[in-house]
């Protein structure tokens, strides 16, 4: 018997699926930190970079996988990048040293970049009109949820402990669900020539890698020295080295790998500069809240996951309301609204540390549902008013630039939020230690409003800017 959908639908289906193991690698190792430390003797810089080393590569190679995918095609590049990504999977679970989880959780997210920004060009290539606005409407909060929910799975993996695979199982279920992904894929995805005329721009691919790296580099440390200003400053050097290759690359007739002119725009970058401050921040807690509790307290992987769940729900709920209301008709306004938002969810939290000695996860729960709700007002707007800047033709350069920004700077908020919180001693003084991240949230929140300032004040009013 024929199935009733469409040969499209189960593109949709493939595509949901391969994103979510994409977006949820970020997070899903979070809650399995410290079984990392006690299995592998990792220190605490090492766990930094086996869960933060993923969204670094990811960030880094998102551009240049984009570019792959116009060249060579979005079907065998998807396909490549989902095999590659299922083999490092199973890599990372077998991995016996922490050095080689490192390295292994590096190399899925290079996959990652190759895979995760085919998606959206395949559905637009196979979807139109009403079609693809309801595809969108299915997609886009189920991402959203993703990166969210990703640690509370982790938990439950954890926790379930299937086959004495512990934190292992986290990695290995993708094995399965890639096979899967791929099979129907294959079948299902059409095959369309990419256009050979473009070339890749290997040098700006290198300055992009390099200065990347040494963004993040000096943050895992314990400390701070010399070297750490010197990584900084190079990094800054490189993102302007960057920006005028992409320039010389236009004037030589080539295809670049982003269009500088999207610099140009000041209020997109602005944007920038508040996605990473936004994202650093909040994927950095949502690591920290989880040590916390385990390091601090004694949960288990599950009972850190259950406890996170207030976050979870705030967040989807802040995003609900902002998407189908707020956002609209307050535009960046809502982008404020969150942030604050988040700031009174810090102020509640570091009130309900000192509420009383004897710790339960009920405590911080009205805290944790006040940051996620915040943060799920900013999350259902930020991309759309930022991206408002630009006109049509440098939206799809923009956002891949958003895109990566938004991964690096997860992989910058995992190393200074750990480290804040690993410095302030959690096994002895666990509410100090938090307090310390909750603190350094707040710089970064009272910063992200500041830089709203300059954003977009609504995507419709920038529109009408650029066609008036």
């Amino acid at each position: 018997m024929k199935a009733n959908f469409p040969p499209r639908w189960p593109i949709l289906a493939v595509m949901i699926v391969a994103e979510i193991m994409d977006l949820a690698a970020s997070t899903i190792v979070n809650v399995g930190g410290p079984a990392l430390i006690e299995s592998l003797g990792a220190t605490p810089t090492q766990m930094q970079w086996g869960i933060g080393g993923y969204a670094l590569t990811l960030g880094a190679g998102l551009v240049l996988g984009g570019r792959l995918g116009d060249r060579y095609g979005r079907r065998p590049m998807f396909l490549y990048g989902l095999a590659a990504f299922s083999i490092a999977s199973l890599l990372c679970a077998l991995a016996p040293t922490i050095a080689l989880l490192i390295a292994f959780r590096m190399v899925q997210g290079v996959a990652g970049a190759m895979l995760l920004p085919q998606g959206l060009g395949l559905l637009r290539e196979n979807y139109c009109g009403p079609d693809l606005a309801k595809v969108f409407g299915i997609f886009g909060p189920i991402l959203g949820l993703a990166g969210i929910l990703g640690p509370v799975l982790g938990g439950v993996l954890v926790e379930a402990d299937v086959f004495g695979l512990g934190w292992r199982s986290v990695f290995l279920m993708n094995v399965p669900i890639g096979m899967a992904c791929f099979s129907i894929a294959w079948k299902y995805l059409p095959h369309r020539a990419g256009d050979l005329s473009i070339k890749i721009d290997l040098i700006g691919t290198m300055i992009l890698a390099v200065s990347s790296v040494l963004i993040v580099l000096p943050l895992g440390g314990e400390g701070w020295s010399r070297w750490g200003w010197a990584c900084l400053g190079s990094a800054a050097v490189g993102v302007g080295l960057f920006v005028a290759r992409q320039s010389s690359v236009v004037k030589a007739g080539r295809t670049p790998l982003v269009m500088p002119s999207i610099f140009q725009h000041s209020a997109y970058t602005a944007g920038l500069i508040g996605i990473a401050l936004f994202f650093c921040s909040l994927v950095g807690m949502q690591l920290v809240l989880t040590l916390f509790l385990q390091i601090g307290h004694g949960f288990t992987p599950g009972e850190a996951s259950i406890a996170s769940l207030p976050f979870a729900v705030g967040t989807a709920c802040g995003a609900t309301l902002s998407g189908a209301i707020l956002a609209a008709r307050f535009g960046r306004k809502v982008l404020q609204l969150g942030a604050a938002v988040q700031l009174a969810g810090v102020a509640l939290l570091k009130f309900e540390l000192g509420t009383t000695s004897a710790f339960s996860a009920w405590q911080v729960a009205p805290g944790m549902l006040m940051c996620g709700i915040g943060a799920g007002l900013v999350i259902a707007a930020l991309f759309s008013i930022i991206l408002a800047a630009l006109d049509e033709k440098q939206i799809g350069s923009g956002s891949g630039v958003l895109s990566a920004v938004q991964s690096i700077a997860a992989s910058v908020g995992v190393a200074v939020f750990s480290s804040t919180f690993f410095l302030a001693r959690p096994a002895v003084e666990p509410a100090s230690a938090l307090s310390a991240a909750l603190t350094v949230q707040t710089i970064v929140l009272l910063a992200f409003i500041g830089i709203t300032l300059f954003f977009p004040i609504n995507a419709n009013a920038a529109l009408e800017a650029q066609h008036g």
